[in-house]
C-alpha cells in the first residue's frame, strides 16, 4: 500500500482510486484492507450541475470514491 499512497494534507495518507486500479491489485481487497486500518473514502463537495435538473443522472452521480483517505499510522 505504501507505493500507492501519497501525502494527505490532513497529515495522513491518500490512495487514489485510478492508482488501485492501475497496479492491477484486487479492489476489493485493497478497499477490505483500507477499511480495516481506519481510511474512509474522502468526501468531496458535488460539483454544482450546469445540466439543468436531471443533470445528476448524466454527470453520473454513483461513482467510486476517486480517493481514499488514510491515519498517519495506517502505513507505519
Amino acid at each position: 500500500m505504501t507505493r500507492l499512497s501519497r501525502a494527505h494534507p490532513s497529515g495522513g495518507k491518500v490512495i487514489e482510486h485510478a492508482a488501485i486500479l492501475a497496479s492491477g491489485a484486487d479492489l476489493e481487497a485493497v478497499r477490505s484492507w483500507i477499511a480495516a486500518h481506519a481510511g474512509q473514502p474522502e468526501t468531496t463537495a458535488s460539483a454544482r450541475s450546469n445540466r439543468g435538473l436531471h443533470g445528476s443522472r448524466v454527470a453520473g452521480a454513483h461513482h467510486a470514491p476517486r480517493r481514499y483517505v488514510l491515519p498517519a499510522e495506517a502505513l507505519d
